[in-house]
């Protein structure tokens, strides 16, 4: 299998964090410069049409897309440790929970940057600042929810460490470093304790 995957990226990272939960070694990578548009060649929109990484090409040739789609693939081929959960109810409630932080915090994050910082200028055109402010005031607002049920328990999804935690954590370190965003100084205390224990996992430095 080959990974086409970037440097910095938060999708990418969700991917690279799974993989490496997972223990899965020997995969082949490619490395897209995004700065440099690397995701919109010829090469790579034949890869992934839609100009996206990551981009996992199987070894029978077809390639699965979107980040969630590639770790459930890999799920499958490496049951062990289960981060999506064990038969169809547990599975549900993670999905659930996954798709909250995904949609309110990720993309949050992500449209807030995306639309308001310079460095993205090249990236997302246009910009809309507008949309973007008002992105980085509504995110808060999930932060918020989040600190909330980690004051109850000790990961994003329940008692233990799943993909939600991944989708969490790279949504937070993105916003950690191109927003400044520190749940500490926003008065979030278990959303903090939360990411200073992930961040102390072997798989928060993978990639």
């Amino acid at each position: 299998m080959k990974l086409y995957t970037s440097a910095r990226a938060p999708n990418p990272r969700r991917v690279t964090m799974f993989i490496a939960e997972k223990g899965i070694t020997g995969m082949d990578t490619q490395l897209i410069d995004l700065g440099a548009l690397q995701h919109r060649s010829p090469e790579f929109l034949a890869v992934n049409p839609f100009g996206r990484v990551p981009a996992l090409q199987l070894d029978d040739g077809r390639v699965l897309a979107e980040t969630r789609a590639i770790c459930t693939y890999l799920e499958g081929l490496y049951p062990e440790p289960n981060l999506m959960g064990d038969g169809f109810d547990d599975r549900a409630f993670i999905e659930m929970t996954d798709r909250r932080v995904e949609l309110h915090l990720f993309f949050g994050f992500a449209n807030c940057i995306r639309h308001t910082h310079p460095g993205l200028a090249t990236l997302e055109q246009p910009q809309f600042a507008d949309f973007g402010a008002s992105q980085g005031v509504k995110v808060r607002d999930t932060a918020r929810w989040l600190d909330g049920v980690l004051a109850a328990q000790p990961f994003v999804a329940g008692q233990r460490f799943t993909i939600a935690d991944i989708t969490a954590f790279c949504a937070l370190e993105f916003a950690r470093g191109l927003m400044k965003f520190r749940p500490a100084a926003e008065g979030l205390p278990h959303l903090q304790a939360w990411r200073d224990r992930m961040a102390e996992r072997p798989s928060a430095t993978a990639g």
